[in-house]
């Protein structure tokens, strides 16, 4: 017989005086506070690892005798109410945002499939959600007006363990809710429109410092058992699934933001899988603003903000056409929508198939950008058909670096001696370069002192991995007690396991690396971890074959992985490696940020030019492999030339600079490069210097924008529609007559060359363009590259033609081009070639 189980949940009970540490732990500001982390772990430090360094589940573990015990201990009490004075000060004080700005009564929404917050919670997967999760406790930190939006996963990612050949598998663990600092916000319910049924989704809230994440999940009774799944597993690799996860991420998502009251809004989509946001925003405009779906487009797009992180057009998610009838064309009908013109938003040419996500984002955001200078322009190269005759250059996808959360990210030993030699201002102001410039006054065997520490400290945890991932294995203690020498030099090379990434370009001369890691008065180590896509075999195969090859007896005393590769294991990682390998295959890196963190605890990068490292490198803070190459569909040729480049920088320059050391056994020379990384390195690549770039770049304009537009209305709104309309029915009628300028073909730096356009804007009045003039160098097929623009004034008219006049200044000398084009101007558009109509005399 079944009986349906009564379910209840016991929670802790605290004795009144320690309610403070109830409500720290249920706010992730404690995770960048080492004060409130040192303040949980001193309650008991066994429990403390036990939970995973979960103060919620701690608190839940500890005996009633043992939370009395603490609750009459005067020096613990002391500590606790210092530490929640600090957290509620810290929600309440001025900050920058608020200092700077009006207050904004108009929201930030920001939406991501995966938020890296901290290791006891399994939301997250690689980069993309480690940096959604650096983004909001920066906007936290500076206090921008700022909601989060995800999905809350009952099994989250996968733990990683592997077979006794090399082969990854992966366990899911069941994720107690519970016991992780998430509220159920009761009796809110989001109804998710999903082909012809309706799923329920229950919204949790989690604390981010000042920034509300709200999370949504399907997992409970209302829904049947196939949609309770679609919030089972971050990045269900079920096709069906994974479209009703992002349907609910953006369209319920954006139905949450509404219900919470904050519609309008302004959304950023971190990456494409919350790009079906847009079709509920269409709907919302129409619906309660009383807007044709004309008018709605325009409101949506200029509301929209897009990151997008992969520079690869295999990586953008397509959906086929026939899942966007069976989900989302029953919906799109319902509202009235035409479903040809929203499949149209969702391709680069009328004849591709599928749905593309990044499409369907970039065609609806007025701002867009890519997450490195070199990664903006390979985006812009790679869509730059959506704007056709746009120059390359000019294509409105622009770059914001990414960075990393510094407080999270920095060892409690380097955070004390910048607090002693630096002050403690570079934890407000990170981005602060003079703060920063003062790293030079920390005496260098203090630097060197603390670095020894963290690294003794990961030699350390790397062996208690190796006993529980040996555990039932041949392998003894006493061999593993040998694995590392806490005095070599090492290496750390830990990420996804994709095949760009080339795990494998430091194996690939087998004898060379043996001779570099065995040298008995050089010697060196490598350690390795990270976890492949489940559905990645040839990142699983990598992961196997390197497994295999380090158990080579000559090896394995030097090169070890470790398994389950998380936020825990990259802390100690990057805070305690002397060398962060990374050798990603120019130009596949978006970003990277893993040697962001390990740069700013002086561990030393060491990187292929692509990603950040190509414009964060001076020569001086890191070494580069190669200057750059790029090889096409050479990858044999490219691999073994940079895993060549690798040794030779391994064995003359790395490797002796690091056992240079003076009478006092100090590496001054590494010691010098160290400090020149965090210098280099700190003030620019952290979250809240670019969390200020998005604030002014984009948010500010998005914001007073749409104050502006929402006055009477929305009029501003229906006038743009409509000039938008009468601009592309007439643009193609757009005539030039003549071009006029000197005939001259050299012109010395300085000069002025005047020219005149003589065009017919056949019924567009001359108020509704811009006539430009294009110039700068051309290359050798003479494109003009990295050009400016000069707007000409309108100078006279004659019937139907109009003359319009301009200059250009020769400043440097070069092989120069120009031409003359008109663009269409109109006061509410904000990004002049968003709409990508473009004349070209």
């Amino acid at each position: 017989m079944n009986h349906k189980t009564h379910k209840f949940t016991v929670i802790p009970k605290l004795p009144e005086n320690l309610n403070p540490l109830h409500e720290i732990a249920y706010n992730l500001w404690w995770t960048w506070n080492h004060d409130a982390i040192d303040l949980f772990r001193m309650i008991d430090p066994d429990l403390w690892e036990e939970s995973n360094h979960n103060p919620v589940k701690m608190l839940g573990m500890i005996s009633q005798k043992k939370l009395k015990e603490i609750s009459e201990d005067n020096v613990f009490i002391s500590m606790m109410i210092d530490i929640y004075n600090k957290f509620l000060m810290y929600k309440e004080y001025s900050t920058w945002f608020y200092k700077t700005h009006e207050s904004s009564d108009i929201k930030i929404a920001y939406f991501s499939m995966e938020y890296g917050l901290h290791d006891s919670i399994l939301m997250y997967s690689g980069g993309l959600g480690v940096l959604a999760g650096c983004h909001i406790k920066s906007a936290s930190e500076l206090g921008l007006p700022l909601i989060a939006v995800g999905l809350l996963y009952t099994f989250g990612n996968f733990h990683q363990y592997l077979t006794n050949d090399g082969w990854q598998m992966e366990r899911y663990n069941e994720i107690d809710f519970t016991n992780i600092p998430v509220k159920l916000m009761k009796d809110l319910i989001v109804e998710i429109p999903i082909g012809n049924e309706t799923v329920y989704a229950r919204v949790w809230k989690m604390d981010v410092g000042r920034i509300p994440l709200y999370l949504l999940d399907t997992n409970f009774e209302a829904n049947s058992m196939e949609n309770r799944k679609i919030t089972y597993y971050l990045y269900d690799g079920n096709r069906d699934i994974r479209i009703k996860q992002e349907i609910v991420l953006g369209i319920g998502g954006t139905k949450l933001i509404e219900k919470l009251g904050y519609c309008p809004c302004i959304f950023h989509m971190n990456e494409g899988h919350s790009a079906f946001l847009s079709i509920e925003k269409f709907r919302i405009a129409m619906e309660r603003f009383g807007m044709d779906f004309e008018e709605a487009k325009v409101l949506v797009k200029t509301t929209n903000i897009f990151t997008t992180h992969t520079p690869v057009p295999a990586g953008n998610e397509v959906y086929p056409d026939e899942m966007i009838d069976k989900y989302l064309k029953p919906y799109i009908l319902k509202l009235g929508l035409d479903y040809n013109e929203i499949m149209k938003l969702a391709k680069v040419e009328p004849y591709d198939p599928g749905f593309g996500m990044t499409v369907f984002a970039l065609k609806n955001s007025i701002f867009a950008n890519g997450v490195s200078r070199l990664h903006g322009k390979v985006s812009r190269r790679m869509w730059k058909n959506i704007w056709k005759n746009v120059p390359e250059d000019e294509i409105p996808i622009i770059h914001i670096t990414n960075g990393v959360h510094i407080n999270s990210w920095i060892s409690d030993e380097f955070a004390r001696l910048f607090d002693k030699y630096i002050g403690p201002k570079w934890k407000e102001h990170p981005e602060d370069k003079e703060i920063w410039s003062r790293i030079d006054n920390i005496p260098d065997y203090e630097l060197w002192r603390a670095h020894v520490r963290l690294k003794e400290r990961l030699v350390s945890f790397a062996r208690e991995r190796l006993r529980k991932q040996y555990k039932n294995t041949v392998i003894q203690n006493t061999l593993i007690s040998e694995i590392l020498d806490p005095d070599a030099l090492t290496i750390g090379f830990a990420r996804r396991f994709a095949e760009y990434k080339r795990a494998f370009l430091i194996f690939k001369d087998i004898n060379r690396l043996k001779k570099i890691l065995n040298n008995p008065k050089m010697p060196v180590q490598i350690i390795i971890s990270g976890k492949a896509h489940q559905a990645d075999n040839i990142g699983k195969g990598i992961i196997r074959n390197i497994v295999q090859t380090i158990r080579d007896p000559e090896l394995r005393r030097r090169v070890i992985f470790i398994e389950d590769y998380d936020l825990n294991v990259a802390k100690y990682l990057v805070q305690g490696a002397d060398i962060w390998l990374n050798n990603p295959r120019r130009p596949l890196e978006a970003s990277g940020t893993s040697g962001m963190k390990a740069s700013i605890n002086g561990v030393i990068h060491v990187s292929t030019l692509d990603g950040w490292w190509d414009e964060a490198y001076n020569g001086k803070n890191g070494w580069a492999i190669g200057s750059g190459e790029e090889y096409g569909d050479k990858t044999d040729i490219q691999d073994l030339t940079e895993s060549l480049m690798l040794y030779d920088l391994l064995e003359n320059e790395i490797v002796p600079l690091f056992y240079d050391r003076g009478i006092d056994g100090i590496p001054r020379g590494w010691v010098a490069k160290m400090k020149e990384a965090i210098k280099s390195i700190a003030p620019f690549y952290n979250t809240n210097r670019m969390v200020r770039e998005y604030t002014e770049k984009f948010y500010d304009v998005a914001i007073s924008n749409l104050r502006d537009i929402k006055k009477d209305n929305f009029i501003v709104i229906k006038d743009l529609a409509k000039w938008k309309k009468e601009i592309r029915d007439k643009w193609d009628k757009i005539e030039f007559i003549e071009v006029i300028t000197e005939k001259k073909t050299e012109f010395h730096v300085g000069e002025e060359i005047n020219i005149s356009a003589k065009l017919k804007l056949n019924g567009i009045s001359p108020e509704s363009v811009s006539v430009e003039i294009y110039y700068g160098k051309v290359d050798s097929e003479d494109n003009i590259i990295e050009g400016k623009s000069v707007r000409m004034e309108l100078v006279e008219r004659n019937d139907s033609i109009y003359t319009f006049s301009g200059k250009i200044v020769l400043n440097e000398s070069g092989t120069y081009g120009f031409n003359v084009r008109v663009i269409p101007y109109h006061r509410g558009l904000i990004n002049k070639l968003s709409e990508g109509l473009i004349k070209i005399a």
